[in-house]
């Protein structure tokens, strides 16, 4: 409840600088603006019984499996720097948002392509069967779905680096749509890009030092991977597994809700 002009900062996609940082951190939560009413002392006790994490949050693997989350991906290329936002949602609505910075020069189609392959790895990573993939490039979105030929020797690796990335996927959907329809991962890209990048609570950041396509032509997904930041994410929200201290399981439960 506020008489300031807060609607218009969650309203306007292309905000910039410490706006764009802002506009990451509101833009997850469902705020309305309505006349500021007398306060009652249920609000306090409903806040909290909607907002008090449960033991019900596991969803049934049968159902989730039949289901495909949402993937959305976008990427930018400014004079700040380049750099991508990714938005992944779950059957039951969790969500993790992921900005990636690159320390390298890259053109628009190449940060639209790392955008892709990095969520469809964090998807991999959580052993995600079926996935539909939204993106506002068309370039990336008609390779992908084999309507284009690649033309340049850098479209040909990212090409090449998908197709081995789309053996780890039952169902994978590629779709084209309207940029304004993509605002979130747009939202991401451009913090991604921001000359102050901090980390904050609610988006996952990321430093990628070299493209992708550099490391190698085709990705080996049945390599193990090193335990990493996502690994206590990944037995909580796939096996239902917590840590043994008390509070960082409290803590991990709550953040995985937020995600």
């Amino acid at each position: 409840l506020t008489d300031q002009p807060l609607r218009q900062v969650l309203a306007k996609p292309d905000t910039s600088g410490r706006l764009v940082k802002w506009s990451v951190e509101l833009g997850e939560y469902d705020v309305k603006f309505e006349a500021r009413p007398a306060i009652k002392s249920q609000v306090l006790a409903d806040f909290v019984g909607d907002n008090t994490p449960t033991e019900c949050m596991e969803e049934n693997p049968s159902e989730g499996e039949r289901e495909a989350w949402r993937l959305s991906v976008d990427g930018s290329s400014c004079l700040t720097g380049s750099g991508a936002g990714v938005l992944l949602v779950s059957p039951s609505g969790w969500m993790l948002e992921y900005a990636l910075r690159f320390g390298f020069k890259a053109t628009n189609n190449e940060a639209e392509w790392e955008a892709l392959i990095a969520g469809l790895t964090i998807a991999k990573h959580l052993e995600v069967r079926r996935i539909e993939v939204s993106s506002d490039s068309k370039l990336v979105v008609g390779l992908a779905n084999g309507e284009y030929e690649p033309r340049e020797y850098s479209m040909v690796k990212y090409l090449s680096h998908f197709q081995s990335l789309k053996l780890a996927f039952e169902v994978l959907g590629v779709t084209k749509i309207p940029r304004a329809e993509n605002a979130r991962a747009d939202q991401l890209s451009k913090l991604a890009t921001a000359g102050d990048l901090e980390r904050n609570q609610t988006v996952m950041i990321h430093y990628l030092d070299r493209p992708t396509i550099s490391e190698a032509d085709v990705m080996d997904v049945d390599i193990p991977q090193e335990p990493n930041w996502m690994t206590p994410f990944i037995y909580w929200l796939r096996d239902g597994i917590l840590p043994n201290d008390p509070a960082k399981a409290r803590k991990l439960v709550y953040r995985a809700n937020r995600f």
